[in-house]
């Protein structure tokens, strides 16, 4: 799995508007200001995030975006697929190698593994919120530890 720089900037840009709790909408060059991001990718990044549901947009003076639904409500998967289409693609549904391999019916013991690792990966982004990565990254690893002890992911 590879993150990619609209994963990545996405992620940042939703952790951006769930900081704001909807107070009031937030301009994209604002957030591209504030974050260090350019603003050509932030506003190409809230129109994904805006097809996806996840955020609204507010035109005018006063305009911008918000998110949506309240940041309990959105995980780090939700983004990253708005962001991506997918977090994770198995390389041999999407670029074959051999038609007799990799197409539905042929036989290829590696792709249990990739699709094992793709519901493990969605399993572990889908329960963590844009909520929990509001707070420091120490109680992020912390949170993430806990959760990995219990057996969560």
């Amino acid at each position: 799995m590879r993150i990619t720089t609209w994963a990545e900037y996405g992620l940042i840009v939703a952790v951006h508007l769930a900081r704001h709790g909807g107070e009031r909408p937030v301009p994209a060059r604002e957030i591209a200001e504030r974050e260090g991001l350019p603003p050509d990718y932030v506003e190409q990044i809230l129109l994904k995030l805006r097809r996806a549901g996840l955020v609204t947009s507010v035109r005018g003076a006063k305009g911008g975006y918000y998110l949506a639904r309240s940041p309990q409500e959105i995980s780090v998967r939700d983004v990253l697929e708005a962001a991506e289409n997918r977090t994770f693609e198995v390389n041999c549904e999407s670029y074959p190698i051999s038609a007799n391999r990799c197409n539905g019916d042929g036989d290829c013991s590696i792709r249990p593994v990739w699709r094992a690792l793709q519901h493990r990966i969605d399993g572990f982004l889908q329960g963590v919120s844009l909520a929990d990565l509001l707070v420091h990254e120490a109680d992020v690893e912390e949170m993430l530890a806990g959760q990995a002890a219990a057996g969560q992911h």
